[in-house]
């Protein structure tokens, strides 16, 4: 039992080693590679990194438990997106056109609805049909988008509100309120997991289904609350990342569900299940966010940043499942 919580501990505190390497990494390699007369380790430069890892770390808090839970959510790029539109569009609609700036909590709730509204549709066909969550929300991811299309056509979505966007670039304390909003999701994720039923069911479920049906935990509804949870937290991203932009684009957040996937496998969650945790996913999104970060200092093209983090994620999955089958072996002796 010993060694399985040191294992662990181990496990959980890598993705914070990597952090520090990568910080020592590109702060010595900037000196020689880099262009820019800046610092890498700047503090305002830390600052914002943090804000720039909001939109697909808030996202990656959500796939977290989806993930806790054995399952997967590959429509959340496309939910950011008609969630985005929602949220731009409605404040120029004429039913809302007396309101004023009391547009805005509208606009957001409307969002808000919509992502969950998604998300809910998502586990109802999960839960009702069996079918594997991969393979609905594939089809969910394909259908979304569409509708982003048909929404309005090929064309971008503006609606730059300015009481909005000083909401979305105040920044109480020195951080920004993107950063807020990632460091509130991550402490309200963390108590969900660790001091609720709920948190404790979906370890329980991930790590055995069968189990927890003979254990009297209702699986269904529970599924289908995690991807209203995931599918609201998407939302939530684009509210908070758009209220700023003013403008999306039909093919904004593609390619967010594999980004956010790679920040919690990179934060030591399994992809089968029964094992996670946030604080790693959170370090996972900066993890990555560094890299991207670091690379683009010295001059590494936007290819090259995929080639690393791709091969980065390739071994962490090897080096997983090297240590689980070692576990298991053990476990066996």
């Amino acid at each position: 039992m010993q060694n399985e919580n040191t294992a662990r501990l181990l496990k959980q505190g890598a993705i914070w080693g990597f952090i520090v390497l990568e910080l020592i990494f590109f702060s010595v390699a900037g000196k020689f590679l880099s262009l820019s007369d800046g610092a890498f380790m700047d503090l305002d430069n830390m600052l914002l990194l943090l804000k720039q890892s909001a939109p697909i770390g808030i996202i990656a808090l959500g796939m977290t438990i989806v993930m806790i839970n054995g399952n997967i959510d590959l429509s959340v790029g496309a939910i950011f997106a008609l969630s985005a539109v929602i949220l731009l569009d409605s404040m120029t609609w004429p039913i809302f056109e007396g309101l004023g700036d009391w547009v805005i909590p509208v606009s957001w709730l409307l969002a808000l609805a919509t992502g969950t509204a998604l998300g809910a549709l998502n586990g109802l066909i999960v839960w009702k049909t069996g079918v594997d969550a991969f393979i609905v929300t594939l089809g969910s991811m394909l259908g979304y988008r569409g509708l982003v299309f048909m929404y309005n056509g090929e064309q971008p979505t503006s609606n730059l509100n300015w009481t909005l966007v000083d909401f979305a670039e105040a920044q109480p304390l020195g951080l920004h309120t993107a950063t807020w909003f990632l460091l509130g999701c991550t402490a309200v994720l963390w108590w969900l997991l660790n001091r609720t039923v709920h948190g404790r069911n979906a370890y329980a479920i991930g790590d055995n289904r069968e189990a927890a049906v003979n254990a009297s935990i209702r699986v269904g509804p529970h599924m289908m609350i995690n991807f209203m949870i995931i599918g609201f937290l998407a939302a939530l991203s684009a509210a908070v990342f758009y209220s700023e932009s003013g403008s999306v684009n039909p093919n904004d957040g593609s390619l967010y569900e594999l980004w956010a996937i790679t920040a919690v496998v990179l934060g030591g969650t399994k992809l089968t299940g029964g094992r996670g945790s946030v604080i790693s996913t959170f370090g996972g999104v900066i993890a990555i966010q560094l890299l991207r970060k670091g690379l683009g200092y010295i001059g590494a093209d936007t290819e090259t940043v995929n080639l690393v983090i791709g091969l980065i994620l390739i071994a962490v999955l090897y080096l997983d499942k090297q240590l689980n089958r070692k576990g298991k072996e053990e476990l066996r002796i």
